[in-house]
């Protein structure tokens, strides 16, 4: 089953467009059909062509005992296209990832559905579980389709060990919704459906339950669910991938795993010392300059793609088919570049201040001096990125910015002045290059290119390390896309080394499928399809995998201003404005040589907790609307709660392997929370002055304090996407209960030829976007693993592992290395 619309709209709900919700009240709603009372949830026609009604009724004690059913209405349009066109989708949890999803849409006169549920941002599957939907009523006309529809243990589910539900007891729930013009593909086979890209609206709402959804006709009412439409289906297709096997007497000094921000950047500086230096990337190519070839219609004929230009970047949220990873219920970019590739483009020059309060000796803000001049060097950062030097559509910069400035902010030049991060305001700094993406894609990658020792592959996954206890021998790939390798990759005899750069949650994920994590992460790998072939329990390392995650805790701030000018930087996707398509095209100048959505500005302000701990907060402000404010004179202004907070969560794996964020780093600490409460109101203060200036979230008369309280502490409604933390670098060796995974030399504990470089060894987020950090950190650790004195095979009868032992882990031939206790292993 092909979903890309559900998939990414609910995605971009999720992770950049509402990101906390207010509570939405319901409106009670009567169907004259069929007499059944529901609540109900609009959302209106300024977001949607056509409107869109979603309802609910639950059994009658479903308010003081969670029930598992529900009888939902549907009311959905096909405005645009007519009779029997359109589709929509509802997440019944509100995001796309670990929640049942219903889609519905006309076809020939009839009402069809089907439930599916994604543990990625990836292709949905048809839902495994016992769910079952049978129609009460249902109808089609020109402008709208509609559906009365049973859904039995619909509220709670179990997709492949993959677990969630509504708790109807709490009397409300997010949900989420999409709409898109066009028929689905193959419309009368539910479990064989094609959908493209939504394109009629998508939002969610956190929504209030009322003592009407909760009827004592309820059991009379569901009686009424009668009929089942299943269509009909020809037989599945299904294609297989061709892989590429691994050539045969290849074998290289370093093999690093994952290109995007600290991969790329630290397989050029290894390749730079004259090592041969295998890159594996499990995506595709994503620039045009390295062979990328995903755009729209208006870029045919050019050498630039979609992630090429950027004012293209938001289609990620839209159209993430093929793109976006598809092993974690997070939004991650599978391609060469990785999220450098997708993302908006913000670079820094990072705060002092993040490397000597998050990092250990060896990674204060003098130690990583020399790499921040090296890849500033390299990537300067600007934050004028259209080429004829202009600053387009700033009117929403101003109106924010002069409220600023009267409360007393100052402005500052976010590359020089990076020093100053409290009640201070600046224009947005990108990495983008010449009008284009730039970035380590436009850099590091292309010098690294031009070395005869520097090899990339791409469409290949990392399975896991080969491991002969500490040592690592090699990789397993297998394809991920056509042409992919397959195979063990042997790094060279004694001396190779493996990096793993694939980001938070895959350097982790690769690390728990070699053996190496918390006892029980590697017995659910050993659980797996992976358990016949894992490495023997005896060699297990135990180190804390997963734990330590950290991401910027996002609360969403909307305000509304007659001189805010709006710009559809989706619609530049399928019919940009001729003079700003031409501008673009021509001089690599104009509004889409800036970031969707118009973002700025950037403020600042740091806020000291009762304990004593200063917290930074980073405030995003972008001209589009959230929650329920349409676009147009809406800004929101996302507020990122970064260094000082204490509160830590934690990844784990389902049963199939996919990483999950089973434990959210939000605001455990009270003090974390008073601090995004005082930041709020520090912002009604600064901006109460600017004439014309009012505010949707929080609503007028609402305290800072009520409103934060009444946001979701969910990944979906909280996060900003800046995972971070879960392979820590630190002193206090995580095999002998210390938190950290990796030494300060990135090398992973109970390992001599293992190193991580990439989001996951950083001990918290900083003040910013992490971008340049990672790649500054890349640039550090890949001077300090060239450092590293080679390693040395142990004769027989020397000490090779244990659980203080750091050196060489690696026996003399014909020895072995044998356990003789926990403290000490020995060549034998």
């Amino acid at each position: 089953m092909r979903i890309t619309g559900i998939l990414s709209g609910l995605a971009a709900v999720a992770s950049l467009l509402p990101s906390a919700f207010a509570q939405t009240l319901p409106t009670t709603f009567t169907h004259p059909g069929t007499g059944i009372v529901f609540n109900t949830w609009n959302a209106s026609t300024a977001q949607t062509q056509g409107g869109f009604r979603l309802g609910m009724a639950l059994p009658s004690n479903a308010l003081t005992t969670d029930a598992n059913e529900f009888i939902g209405y549907l009311e959905c349009s096909s405005a645009k296209n007519g009779a029997n066109s359109g589709w929509c989708g509802v997440s019944l949890r509100g995001a796309m990832t670990n929640s049942l999803l219903i889609t519905a849409w006309p076809a020939g006169g009839e009402v069809y559905t089907a439930l599916q549920f994604a543990t990625g941002y990836a292709m949905p599957k048809n839902y495994a579980g016992d769910a079952k939907i049978t129609q009460i009523a249902s109808s089609v006309n020109a402008t709208h389709f509609t559906l009365v529809f049973r859904c039995q243990n619909c509220l709670s589910w179990n997709q492949e060990g993959v677990t969630g539900g509504i708790t109807t007891s709490a009397k409300g729930t997010q949900f989420g919704w999409v709409q898109a013009f066009p028929s689905p593909g193959n419309p009368t086979c539910p479990t064989q459906i094609t959908l493209n890209q939504h394109d009629n609206g998508m939002g969610q709402w956190y929504a209030a339950f009322d003592s009407n959804i909760a009827n004592p006709s309820y059991t009379a009412w569901a009686a009424k669910a009668t009929k089942t439409v299943t269509g009909s289906c020809a037989g599945p297709t299904t294609t297989s991938i061709v892989s590429t096997p691994v050539p045969t007497g290849v074998s290289f000094d370093y093999i690093v795993v994952g290109g995007g921000a600290g991969g790329i950047p630290v397989a050029d500086k290894l390749s730079e010392s004259g090592k041969s230096v295998l890159l594996i990337e499990k995506g595709f190519a994503s620039t045009g300059e390295h062979g990328g070839t995903l755009k729209p219609a208006w870029l045919s004929g050019t050498s630039l793609t979609r992630f090429d230009v950027p004012g293209l970047c938001n289609q990620i949220w839209v159209d993430s088919e093929g793109i976006a990873c598809s092993d974690t219920d997070q939004m991650a970019g599978c391609l060469l570049g990785g999220g450098t590739a997708i993302n908006a483009g913000l670079w820094y020059k990072p705060y002092t201040k993040d490397w000597d309060y998050l990092f250990p000796s060896g990674w204060k803000a003098s130690d990583v001096a020399g790499a921040t001049s090296r890849a500033l060097a390299r990537i300067p950062g600007t934050s004028t990125p259209s080429q004829d030097g202009k600053r387009y559509l700033q009117q929403g910069f101003d109106v924010l910015a002069s409220g600023l400035k009267a409360g007393g902010w100052k402005e500052v030049d976010a590359l020089k002045d990076n020093d100053q991060k409290n009640r201070t305001y600046a224009h947005t700094p990108y990495m983008y290059i010449g009008g284009q993406r730039g970035g380590p894609l436009a850099t590091y990658l292309v010098s690294a290119k031009k070395r005869s020792n520097f090899k990339l592959w791409l469409n290949t996954a990392v399975k896991r390390v080969i491991r002969q206890g500490g040592h690592i021998t090699g990789v397993e790939v297998e394809a991920f896309r056509n042409g992919g390798y397959s195979g063990i990759i042997p790094v060279t005899s004694v001396t190779g080394r493996v990096v793993l750069s694939a980001g938070t949650f895959g350097s982790a994920k690769i690390l728990m499928r070699s053996g190496i994590g918390p006892k029980d992460q590697l017995e659910i790998v050993k659980a797996s399809a992976d358990g016949p072939t894992m490495i023997s329990n005896s060699s297990w390392i135990n180190l804390p995998v997963g734990n330590n995650l950290d991401d910027h805790l996002n609360t969403d701030t909307v305000i509304q201003h007659n001189n805010v000018t709006f710009y559809d930087f989706y619609e530049a996707w399928t019919n940009p404005n001729t003079t700003d398509k031409n501008l673009y095209l021509n001089g690599r100048s104009g509004i889409l040589a800036q970031a969707a959505p118009n973002i700025g500005p950037m403020f600042w302000e740091e806020i000291t907790g009762a304990d004593g701990i200063v917290r930074q907060l980073q405030w995003t402000a972008r001209v589009e609307g959230s929650f329920e404010t349409p676009n147009g004179y809406a800004m929101t202004m996302s507020q990122y709660l970064g260094r000082g907070a204490t509160s830590r969560g934690r990844m784990t794996l389902s049963p199939t392997l996919n990483t999950v964020v089973s434990d959210v780093p939000y605001l455990k600490d009270a003090n974390d929370k008073a601090a995004v409460v005082q930041g709020i109101a520090n912002l009604q203060k600064a901006l109460a002055n600017v004439k014309g200036l009012t505010w949707a979230y929080p609503s007028p008369g609402q305290s800072a304090a009520d409103y934060v309280d009444k946001q979701p502490v969910t990944y979906q409604s909280r996060r900003s996407n800046h995972w971070m933390g879960t392979n820590k670098i630190g002193t206090d060796d995580g095999r002998n209960g210390g938190s950290s995974v990796v030494d300060t030399n990135t090398r992973v504990w109970g390992t001599d030829n293992l190193y991580i470089v990439d989001a996951s060894i950083f001990p918290g987020v900083p003040t910013t976007n992490p971008t340049s950090y990672i790649v500054i950190a890349a640039e550090h650790a890949a001077s300090k693993i060239l450092a590293q004195p080679a390693n040395a095979a142990v004769a027989r009868w020397g000490q090779c592992g244990g659980l203080t032992y750091n050196g060489s882990q690696l026996c003399a031939a014909p020895y072995t290395c044998q356990r003789q206790n926990d403290y000490y292993w020995q060549c034998l």
